[in-house]
C-alpha cells in the first residue's frame, strides 16, 4: 500500500509522534492506522523504560473539583518546560477527572484505573513519555469530600508549583475557603489545630524548650512558665488556626474562619517535587559526553 503524506498527517495528529516515525510505522505495518498507532505505542514504551531511571523532580499540581467531590494530584516531569507543554497539561487534568471519578486507595490502584477507551492510566503516562519525550510519574494525590452546607479552597501558586486544597466545613464561602488556600500555600502550616499535633511532638518540643532556657541561665522557678509561652509560639508556628492571617496582620485564621460561620477541617498542601533529590547534573560533563558521543 502506498504510505501518503495524508496518511502520515493523521497518524501524527493522532499519536503525537514525528514524522519520520510516522512514516516508518506504517510502511512496517502495511499502511494500517490502527497497527501503526500499536507500533508507535510499543516503540514508545520501549523508550519510556529506558527513562525509568531519570529523576522527574519537576511537574504541577493539579485541582479538580465537581460538586461534593474533589481531588488534588501531582504528576512530575524532568523539566520545567514540559510541565508547560499542552499535551503534558492535557494528560494532567485526564487523570484528575479519572482519579476523581474512581477515587482509587492509592498510586498503584491509580494506575490501574481505566478511561473510557479501556486504557489505564499506565498506559496512557507511558505513551505521553514516548510522545513528549521525558519520565512523566503520577506521584501522589488526594481525594476530598463535603456537603452541601461546606465548601471547597483550592488554590494553585505560579502555575501549580505549590496547590492547596482546604474545605471549609459549615460554611458555603468559597472565597474566604480560597483565601485560606491562599494563606496555606504561603505559610506553610503542619497542622490545622493544637488537636491534632502528637503529645510524643509537643513532649519533644517542651524538653527542647525546657534545655533552651535552662542553658540560658534562667532561674528554675519560671522556666515552666517561659517554656510554655515559647510553646505557644512554636503551635503559631506550625498549626493553620494559630498563625496570622496573611491578609491582615491584626487577625488570627481562626478568628477570619470563624467570622465566615465555618470551621476548616482539613487542607492539603503539595509543592512540586518537595522530598525528590534532585540530581545534580555536570552540564560541562554532559556536553563533552555529547560531542564524544557517549
Amino acid at each position: 500500500m502506498a504510505i501518503t503524506a495524508q496518511l502520515v498527517k493523521e497518524l501524527r495528529e493522532k499519536t503525537g509522534a514525528g514524522m519520520m516515525d510516522c512514516k516508518k510505522a506504517l510502511v512496517e505495518t502495511d499502511g494500517n492506522i490502527e497497527a501503526a498507532i500499536d507500533f508507535l505505542r510499543e516503540k514508545g514504551l520501549s523508550s519510556a523504560a529506558k527513562k525509568a531511571d531519570r529523576i522527574a523532580a519537576e511537574g504541577t499540581t493539579y485541582i479538580l473539583a465537581e460538586g461534593n467531590e474533589a481531588v488534588i494530584l501531582e504528576v512530575n516531569a524532568e523539566t520545567d518546560f514540559v510541565a508547560k507543554n499542552e499535551k503534558f497539561q492535557v494528560l494532567v487534568a485526564e487523570l484528575a477527572k479519572q482519579i476523581l471519578a474512581e477515587k482509587p486507595e492509592s498510586v498503584e490502584a491509580a494506575l490501574e484505573v481505566t478511561n473510557a477507551e479501556g486504557v489505564k492510566i499506565a498506559d496512557q503516562i507511558s505513551t505521553a513519555v514516548a510522545t513528549i519525550g521525558e519520565k512523566i510519574t503520577l506521584r501522589r494525590f488526594e481525594v476530598k469530600t463535603k456537603t452541601d452546607s461546606d465548601a471547597f479552597g483550592s488554590y494553585l501558586h505560579m502555575g501549580g508549583r505549590i496547590g492547596v486544597l482546604v474545605v471549609l466545613e459549615g460554611s458555603t464561602d468559597e472565597d474566604a475557603a480560597k483565601d485560606v488556600a491562599m494563606h496555606i500555600a504561603a505559610i506553610n502550616p503542619k497542622y490545622v489545630s493544637r488537636d491534632e499535633v502528637s503529645e510524643e511532638e509537643v513532649a519533644h518540643e517542651r524538653k527542647i524548650l525546657t534545655e533552651q532556657a535552662l542553658n540560658e541561665g534562667k532561674p528554675e522557678n519560671i522556666v515552666a512558665k517561659m517554656v510554655e509561652g515559647r510553646l505557644g509560639k512554636y503551635f503559631e508556628e506550625i498549626c493553620l488556626l494559630d498563625q496570622t492571617f496573611v491578609k491582615n496582620s491584626d487577625q488570627k485564621v481562626r478568628d477570619f474562619v470563624k467570622a465566615t460561620g465555618g470551621n476548616v477541617t482539613s487542607f492539603v498542601r503539595f509543592a512540586v517535587g518537595e522530598g525528590i533529590e534532585k540530581r545534580e547534573d555536570n552540564f560541562a560533563e554532559e556536553v563533552m559526553n555529547q560531542v564524544k558521543g557517549n
